[in-house]
């Protein structure tokens, strides 16, 4: 009888666990302390909204052997039961008084010996989804064991994608694209903004994606100002440029890129900056291969804007991407990542148009032993009148 799981086969998870642990093996980890949503959907499959609420702490535990143990409130053992995880411990939360405090120091106990080197992942791009004071009682109920940075342990197995997650991704990609092709429908002269960012969800939905996590953009003359803000109800006018970026999920994975519409024809200042941003995301993605490393991404990003007689953005210009819309590496002069085969990433040039504004370009990859394949469905060199 096959076994119990959720989104993949338990094999896929049975997997993660071996890397894991010969990762622990190799840092001299006795166990993993889990607690980010990230994390334990990685581990165990649990899929859920309902991270959305602080009200209650969860917890799984990656011992150095055997199997992981789900330390979590009564309210998800439903859920955690139809994972491939077995042993399931529940206290009824949230409790004032004793948070799952005690239930989570007495399994570390048992499944750790004294002296126990606990990771928990506690650098970049991580965070503890408990009460930071709690999680100092925890430490001072576990006898000599101490808790110890894992940052490293986790992030070097989950950045290498499976198959099966490449899959996931390649979906969410497909989904997105499918949105990106009817934006030209509604996303029309006099529309507003906020209108258009609702109308693209929509079309997400529509398209297969479980939800949107993350919808971005910006519109103005030539270029936007940033990517971040919440969309006003501004009509769209002749001479923008309408950028949308999606954060679409399926499976509990994400897709990060975005496309460029010009509201009319578009000037031309605006389409030597989207040429560029275009031709840079190719030279990366003929040239990147296994052995480079993050800043060198940056590098040639930089290098070929500059070529083509632009000015290129701030910031980082791509990032990793898999159960989390941003994953490391960030693609900076100051990331030394080694890139490896399997990685999922993102090409984000930005470049400016004049100053405060500036066109951003977004591509989703897959680095293999041969080089790049894309992921995404790749932008048109002439961007899309509207």
């Amino acid at each position: 009888m096959e076994r119990a799981s959720l989104v993949f086969p338990a094999a896929e998870f049975e997997g993660r666990l071996t890397r894991l642990q010969q990762r622990m093996e190799q840092d001299n980890l006795d166990a993993l302390l889990l607690t980010a949503p990230s994390d334990i959907f990685y581990v165990t499959g649990f899929l859920t909204r309902f991270w959305e609420s602080p009200a209650r702490p969860w917890f799984v535990i990656v011992p150095a052997s055997g199997e992981p143990v789900a330390v979590i409130p009564s309210i998800g053992r439903d859920l955690m039961g139809k994972t491939w995880i077995t042993d399931i411990r529940t206290w009824d939360a949230p409790d004032p008084f004793d948070d799952g405090v005690t239930l989570l120091s007495q399994t570390l106990s048992e499944v750790t010996p004294q002296g126990a080197r606990i990771g928990v992942p506690m650098g970049l791009e991580t965070h503890l989804r408990m009460p930071l004071a709690d999680f100092h009682k925890v430490g001072t109920q576990i006898g000599t064991r101490r808790f110890v940075d894992a940052t490293q342990t986790v992030q070097r197995v989950r950045e290498i994608k499976t198959e099966r997650e490449i899959e996931k991704i390649e979906t969410a990609c497909s989904i997105a694209g499918r949105a990106f092709d009817q934006v030209p429908a509604f996303a029309t002269q006099g529309q507003p903004l906020d209108s258009v960012f609702r109308r693209f969800q929509i079309a997400l939905l529509e398209q297969g994606a479980d939800w949107v996590s993350y919808t971005a953009g910006g519109a103005g003359p030539d270029g936007y100002g940033d990517v971040i803000s919440p969309a006003p109800a501004v009509p769209l006018q002749k001479g923008d440029i309408l950028m949308l970026d999606t954060g679409a999920v399926k499976d509990g994975y994400f897709c990060d890129f975005d496309r460029n519409y010009s509201v009319g024809p578009i000037s031309g200042e605006a389409k030597r900056v989207h040429e560029a941003l275009w031709l840079a995301t190719e030279h990366v993605i003929e040239t990147l291969t296994v052995g480079m490393r993050a800043c060198d991404v940056h590098r040639l990003l930089v290098g070929s804007l500059e070529k083509s007689g632009v000015t290129a953005g701030g910031g980082r210009l791509g990032h990793g991407l898999g159960v989390t819309l941003t994953e490391w590496p960030s693609f900076t002069p100051l990331d030394s990542t080694e890139l490896v085969a399997g990685m999922v990433l993102t090409l984000e040039p930005g470049a400016m148009v004049r100053e405060g504004t500036y066109i951003v370009h977004e591509e989703n990859i897959l680095l293999t032993e041969y080089g790049v394949r894309l992921l995404s469905p790749r932008a048109p060199f002439d961007m899309i009148e509207v």
